[in-house]
């Protein structure tokens, strides 16, 4: 085996720029392909994160004003839904795992101390909570069913909101602030990156504290759901539309009176969006390989040949066909292997300093973030790459393995 690495690297050394020109090419394919994943992926991050902190099956129906005349009802009636109309969709349609109703109101006054803002103050019961499970706290808990059943003066609010009123790194957990001009208790604190981080402008209270506070009974103004795991999500959206068309009297072409946003519908978009990306990345960064796999194939070609001669010398001595292929594949696998292993390690390098760059100037992209590679791939890249080296060695090795000694010792 020793002797075999010390033939290998004597042949190597005495075609240095050859060796040099073939493991550039392999280095350069899978160079290459990392930085396009990494920067596949760090697109894919960014475009993620431009979600927000939302889970990706959510629907949100609200309502609007009349635009067909139905059931001698005219054209122009302001659609109002109400806790009545959650209830049924609970009983009459299947599928539905959380639902949940919001009311709010923008530029209301929070206060603490001499400190004040004007941010959304949003009434939700603590199913809401449920839908929007990605939300994170830095402080504190959520809304419960207890602070709704009590109506509990107690509020959850954004990252931005504690920042204008209590600073930055604060708890704000146990102090007082004023609701439109109501006391009530900070119970937790949380960020969410939604539009941009705007949605951490909000202050959360519970819903019937809402009802109370606003003077709003039993109206809410849209309904959150998500379905149960499995279930089409679109297919339970139009159950709900259609419910509601039925209770509130709209015209089933109605598009304006009751409306509705499904989350998975932009998340298909962009699952197919980045799947044909990725088709793409690959495609490119697997053809730039192989022209590298292509060269050291051929650089073997010129190899068999130019020792030809020496090839029949050492069968006529006793060599295997297996001892004359190992060692050409050997070859081939080596200069594969070190050349790739360069690639795959400066790719990945490149893209730490790239990810490292951006999170120390505070960079904050909206298309591209934290650019990264899949261990697995890189794992998967190599060991394709080792694979293809050797059968790219292996007909020339085989060819050489098949020669003759005496038509060997004529070569010139």
């Amino acid at each position: 085996m020793l002797d075999g690495l010390q033939e290998i690297l004597y042949t190597l050394r005495m075609n240095k720029l050859r060796t040099a020109l073939t493991a550039f090419g392999v280095f350069w394919g899978i160079f290459m392909l990392i930085l396009l994943l990494g920067a596949g992926r760090g697109m894919q991050n960014g475009v993620y994160n431009d979600f927000g902190s939302d889970v990706l099956d959510f629907i949100v129906v609200y309502t609007g004003t009349t635009s067909v005349a139905y059931n001698g009802r005219g054209v122009g009636r302001y659609i109002e839904l109400t806790k009545d109309d959650i209830a049924a969709i609970q009983q009459k349609v299947p599928g539905v795992r959380f639902a949940a109703s919001e009311n709010q109101r923008e530029g209301i006054s929070i206060v603490y101390d001499k400190k004040n803002g004007s941010f959304g103050v949003h009434g939700v019961p603590d199913d809401y909570f449920k839908i929007k499970e990605s939300i994170p706290f830095s402080f504190g808990r959520k809304i419960n069913s207890i602070d709704d059943d009590q109506i509990r003066k107690i509020a959850v609010i954004g990252k931005v909101v504690s920042e204008r009123l209590f600073g930055k790194d604060v708890d704000p957990v146990g102090k007082n602030i004023r609701v439109n001009g109501v006391v009530m208790k900070v119970v937790g604190m949380f960020y969410d990156k939604g539009n941009r981080g705007r949605d951490s402008e909000r202050v959360y209270i519970p819903q019937n504290t809402f009802q109370k506070l606003f003077g709003t009974s039993d109206k809410i103004g849209s309904i959150w759901l998500r379905p149960n795991a499995g279930v089409d999500g679109f297919e339970l959206e139009k159950a709900v539309i259609k419910l509601l068309q039925q209770r509130q009297q709209v015209s089933p072409e109605d598009k304006r009176a009751i409306r509705s946003f499904n989350m998975a519908e932009p998340a298909k978009m962009v699952n197919g969006l980045f799947l044909a990306i990725n088709g793409f990345i690959w495609f490119v960064g697997l053809g730039t390989l192989m022209a590298g796999i292509v060269g050291v194939s051929n650089i073997m070609i010129i190899t068999v040949k130019e020792r030809t001669r020496e090839i029949g010398i050492r069968k006529a001595l006793g060599a295997t066909p297996f001892g004359i292929v190992s060692t050409l594949l050997m070859e081939s696998i080596l200069v594969t292997a070190i050349a790739g292993y360069a690639g795959l390690a400066l790719g990945v390098g490149l893209l730490e300093l790239v990810a490292f760059g951006l999170r120390s100037a505070g960079a904050n992209l909206p298309f591209f973030q934290n650019p990264e590679v899949n261990f697995q791939v890189a794992i998967t890249s190599i060991i394709l790459l080792v694979v293809v080296g050797a059968l790219a060695g292996l007909v020339p090795a085989l060819k050489a393995a098949r020669i003759a000694p005496i038509e060997a010792m004529r070569a010139d």
